[in-house]
């Protein structure tokens, strides 16, 4: 899932990059409404806006105007918390409002709601600058295509589900290729090999002397 993190506050904006980069969001920020308003302009590809009010520039109410042609979701995150404010960006037409101080946890809550609600919610996996959709099995880096063989793309799944936990080679290669592990290592290898080179994650695919790999980040 893309999200766009329209935020003048830099201490905020980078908290919700990184909180919501954790849990598998791919994250862009803009620090004033015109940034924002050229970003989507170049990069319709967002499936949610996290919208602050008060911003430079360009206000968060003129942005809603601009982005709602485009059926994207939007949150405002803003300080101004009065009944008069709600109403008027609700009738503006975002999809929740919530108010600062907030808990990083109530705003992937809100997120999660809204993009069931919109129905874009769909069955996906992302890690840093790659995203899975799982029903038609396609996969794209930075937005751009990526040619996967079945057992690539199953094998990365699998290591996306499971990031930051160290997972057995027997298990990965009996979770993926669907039969007994006989104790060769090499196709598993092979293929981790070929995901690392295709995805320049040699960083990320990291081994773990006698268990197997792990997805870090």
């Amino acid at each position: 899932m893309n999200v766009l993190i329209v935020e003048d506050d830099e201490a905020i904006a980078d908290l919700l990059y990184m909180d919501l980069g954790d849990e598998g969001y791919r994250c862009v920020k803009a620090a004033d409404g015109r940034m924002a308003a050229d970003l989507l302009e170049k990069d319709g590809g967002f499936d949610l806006v996290l919208l602050d009010i008060m911003l430079p520039e360009i206000d968060g109410y003129e942005l809603l105007e601009y982005i709602r042609p485009m059926g994207i979701p939007v949150i405002f995150l803003t300080a101004r918390g009065s009944v008069q404010d709600r109403i008027r960006g609700l009738k503006l037409g975002a999809d929740d409002y919530i108010t600062k101080p907030f808990q990083t946890g109530e705003v992937l809550a809100r997120m999660e709601a809204v993009l069931r609600r919109c129905g874009r919610d769909k069955g996906e996996l992302c890690f840093q600058d790659v995203r899975l959709e799982l029903d038609s099995r396609r996969a794209y880096q930075r937005g751009k295509p990526v040619e996967l063989t079945v057992k690539e793309f199953d094998l990365l799944a699998e290591l996306i589900q499971n990031k930051n936990i160290a997972l057995y080679r027997d298990k990965l290669y009996e979770k993926v290729w669907r039969e007994p592990f006989l104790g060769d290592t090499r196709t598993l290898d092979t293929h981790i090999q070929r995901l690392r080179k295709k995805l320049g994650w040699e960083e990320y695919i990291q081994t773990v002397f006698r268990i197997g790999y792990r997805l870090e980040g």
